[in-house]
C-alpha cells in the first residue's frame, strides 16, 4: 500500500514539476516567457522534491519490512496480463506514459479598494480578475495557450470568460501562427501585458487601452488569425504581424464586444504591424500599427474605423519609459463626416530593490457627436503611485489618480491594490 502511494505520487508530481518553461506554447510573447522565467525557480525546488522521493522508493520502509516479515510466502503464482482497458480508453497514467499532452497553469489575480470623490460613486473593496494561465504543447512545433478569467461585474455577479483560446503553430522565427481568440496586436502594451495586474507595475491599465467590458475604444481582443515572425534585418531587429479577425460590434452597452461567434457583417477586421528591436539598445522597441474594420451600428449609417497606433517603448528589469499614442478614425458612410479621437500615455518607473515608484500621464479625447464613442469625450490627467514586492509573488500598490472631463467637474482617487501569482 505504502508503494502504490509513493507510486501515485511521484507520478503526480513530476507530471506537475515539468519545467513551465517546457511547456509554452510556440511563438509565445515575450511576457508569457518572462512569466515562465520568473516562476522556474519553484518548479527547481518541486523537481528536488520527486527527485528524493524517487530515493526513498529505491528503499523499503523499515516499518513496511516489520510488518510484512511474520507472514508466510505466498505461493508462486503464474504471471497474469494486466487487463487490458475498454476499447479506445486508457487510463489517466497511461495517458502520460504514452505521452499525451499535459496542461501547465499558473494563476494571478489581485484584491483592491478603491476611494473616490466622484458623486454617484461609492468607496469599495473589490476582488479583482481570478485568472488562469494555461499551456500545454501538443508537438515539438505546435501548443495551445488559454486565458481563463473569473471576474464580478458592477451587480456584484460573478461571470466567466474565455479571454484568450489559441493554437500556436511555430514554423521558425520568421513564421509564427495563432487560431482562436488573441489580443489584438495593437501598439505594444495590449500584447505585452495581458489580465494581469501582478505583471503591471500600475494598477491598471491606460485609460484608452481598456478593456471593451470597462469603456476602452480599442478592440482590444480579436478572434481569427494572427501571423507574426522575425524579419531579416541585421542589427535592426525588424518583426512584424498581420491579423484577420471578426472585429468588435459596434459600441453598445447591451452588446458583447467580442464577437466569438457570429460577425455582425461579412467584412472582416484586419491588422497590420511592425516594430523593431536594434541589438545595440538593449531594452528598446519602437513600431507602428494600422487596424481596419467597418461597423454596423443598428440604426445609424455604417462607420469605417482605422486605428493608427505607434510606441516608442525603453524597459529593463530596474527602469522603464512607456509611449504609446493612437489615432482613431471614424468615416460615417453617406454624410461625408470623419471623426478622429487621439489618445496617449507616457509612463515613467525606476525600481529600487523592492520599491518602484512610478508616474502616468494619460489622455483621450473623443468629440461630442461620435457616434461609436459617444459616452467618452474628454478625459485626461496624471497619475502617481508606488510599487512595493515583499515577495517574489506578491506586489501592494498604491496609486492616486486624477482625471479631468470635458463638460464635467475633475475627479480625484485613489486605488491601493494587492496583486499576487499563484
Amino acid at each position: 500500500m505504502k508503494r502504490c502511494w509513493l507510486k501515485a505520487m511521484f507520478v503526480l508530481l513530476a507530471f506537475w514539476a515539468r519545467p513551465a518553461a517546457a511547456q509554452l506554447p510556440a511563438g509565445g510573447g515575450d511576457s508569457d516567457r518572462e512569466l515562465i522565467r520568473q516562476l522556474l525557480e519553484r518548479v527547481q525546488r518541486l523537481e528536488a522534491e520527486v527527485r528524493e522521493l524517487k530515493a526513498q522508493r529505491a528503499v523499503p520502509s523499515p516499518v513496511a519490512a516489520e510488518l510484512v516479515a511474520p507472514a508466510a510466502a505466498p505461493a508462486p503464482q503464474a504471471a497474469q496480463a494486466p487487463a487490458p482497458a475498454s476499447q479506445g480508453t486508457m487510463s489517466m497514467m497511461d495517458a502520460f506514459a504514452h505521452g499525451s499532452p499535459a496542461m501547465s497553469f499558473r494563476g494571478f489575480s489581485d484584491v483592491s479598494f478603491h476611494a473616490t470623490d466622484q458623486r454617484g460613486t461609492t468607496n469599495s473593496f473589490a476582488l479583482g480578475q481570478f485568472n488562469l494561465f494555461i499551456t500545454s504543447r501538443l508537438s515539438e512545433r505546435l501548443g495551445v495557450l488559454a486565458e481563463a478569467v473569473l471576474e464580478a461585474d458592477q451587480q456584484n455577479a460573478f461571470g466567466f470568460e474565455l479571454e484568450r483560446l489559441l493554437l500556436q503553430y511555430s514554423a521558425s522565427d520568421r513564421f509564427n501562427v495563432s487560431v482562436g481568440r488573441y489580443h489584438t496586436a495593437i501598439g505594444w502594451y495590449n500584447t505585452a501585458y495581458h489580465h494581469s495586474t501582478w505583471m503591471q507595475t500600475a494598477v491598471g491599465r491606460p485609460l484608452f487601452l481598456e478593456f471593451e467590458d470597462k469603456g476602452g475604444i480599442l478592440p482590444v481582443h480579436n478572434v481569427g488569425i494572427s501571423v507574426n515572425g522575425s524579419i531579416p534585418s541585421g542589427n535592426l531587429g525588424l518583426h512584424y504581424v498581420a491579423e484577420i479577425g471578426n472585429g468588435r460590434t459596434s459600441r453598445s452597452a447591451l452588446d458583447e464586444p467580442v464577437q466569438n461567434v457570429v460577425d455582425e457583417n461579412n467584412g472582416k477586421s484586419v491588422n497590420f504591424g511592425l516594430s523593431a528591436r536594434p541589438d545595440r539598445l538593449s531594452g528598446f522597441q519602437a513600431g507602428f500599427s494600422v487596424y481596419h474594420d467597418r461597423l454596423t451600428p443598428a440604426g445609424l449609417p455604417n462607420v469605417d474605423e482605422t486605428i493608427m497606433a505607434a510606441h516608442a517603448v525603453y524597459q529593463t528589469s530596474n527602469f522603464e519609459w512607456l509611449n504609446e499614442g493612437v489615432v482613431v478614425r471614424d468615416a460615417i458612410n453617406g454624410t461625408g463626416r470623419v471623426m478622429h479621437t487621439p489618445a496617449f500615455y507616457s509612463q515613467l518607473s525606476r525600481r529600487f530593490g523592492p520599491v518602484r515608484p512610478y508616474f502616468r500621464y494619460q489622455y483621450v479625447n473623443a468629440p461630442d457627436g461620435n457616434p461609436v464613442y459617444p459616452d467618452v469625450r474628454l478625459l485626461y490627467g496624471p497619475s502617481l503611485g508606488i510599487r512595493y514586492d515583499f515577495s517574489d509573488f506578491a506586489a501592494f500598490k498604491i496609486q492616486y489618480d486624477r482625471t479631468d472631463r470635458r463638460g464635467q467637474g475633475g475627479v480625484n482617487g485613489v486605488t491601493t491594490q494587492l496583486s499576487f501569482a499563484f
